[in-house]
């Protein structure tokens, strides 16, 4: 909310006490004065996860300064833009879209070189190809029959290439997609993209906290629904 500068639709602090003065006392005191100071996530995972949310739900007034935000806290533009592209196609194609006017004035204003922002044929992390066997034998057999399209995409299209995309750290893609399918509510995703993220790095404090973060974003309904997936694999892997 402190860069109101960058958007005129952005409430400021005075807009919000005029409308909710309880909201802007909550908004100030407890999600920026204590949630976002909190030691279990970095400033830079707060804002990776925020972004991820806010661009999933198509939040068009909490996405400029957010997008500022993440930039003071270290994500880098080439990340940024990254994470847009990975949202397409965990978020949609629309609230990918939706997110790039509103990006590009933000890097306009910071003279972003685009000549440095990740392309489609960047080079591609090395793949686990027992892994992926593995995985793509499941999804083939789960669901070969029902859409085959749909299989061959999967794994052309993400586990193939987006996967292995060098623009973002495995730890911080894992980071936006099990962000973006809280926010969406996609619970059922969420237990193979959390094994990921703990297999890429991510430890269970700081998966826990991404739920306590979230909740301020994505609403208390959306965390209480993936509480019983987040538990349930962190009860399977200490098996």
């Amino acid at each position: 909310m402190s860069n109101q500068k960058f958007i005129s639709t952005t409430p400021t602090f005075d807009d919000i006490q005029a409308v909710a003065p309880a909201l802007k006392d909550f908004t100030k005191d407890d999600l920026l004065g204590k949630v976002w100071g909190k030691k279990e996530l970095s400033p830079r995972d707060r804002s990776i996860i925020t972004l991820a949310a806010v661009i999933t739900r198509n939040l068009q007034a909490e996405l400029p300064p957010m997008l500022v935000l993440a930039i003071e806290n270290g994500v880098k533009f080439a990340e940024i833009s990254e994470i847009i592209t990975h949202l397409a196609f965990y978020a949609g194609w629309g609230n990918a879209m939706s997110a790039i006017l509103p990006t590009k004035k933000i890097f306009e204003k910071y003279q972003v070189d685009t000549a440095l922002l990740p392309k489609s044929d960047d080079e591609l992390l090395p793949i686990d190809e027992n892994a992926e066997a593995q995985r793509a034998e499941f999804v083939e057999e789960a669901f070969g029959c029902t859409s085959a399209g749909v299989v061959k995409n999967t794994t052309d299209y993400l586990f193939r290439n987006l996967w292995l995309r060098s623009a973002l750290a495995p730890r911080d893609r894992s980071l936006v997609t099990v962000a973006a399918l809280i926010a969406a509510g996609q619970v059922a995703q969420i237990p193979y993209h959390l094994n990921r993220a703990l297999d890429n790095g991510l430890t269970q404090v700081q998966a826990s906290e991404v739920l306590t973060h979230l909740a301020f974003y994505a609403g208390w309904p959306n965390i209480f629904s993936s509480l019983t997936v987040f538990k349930e694999v962190f009860a399977n892997r200490k098996k």
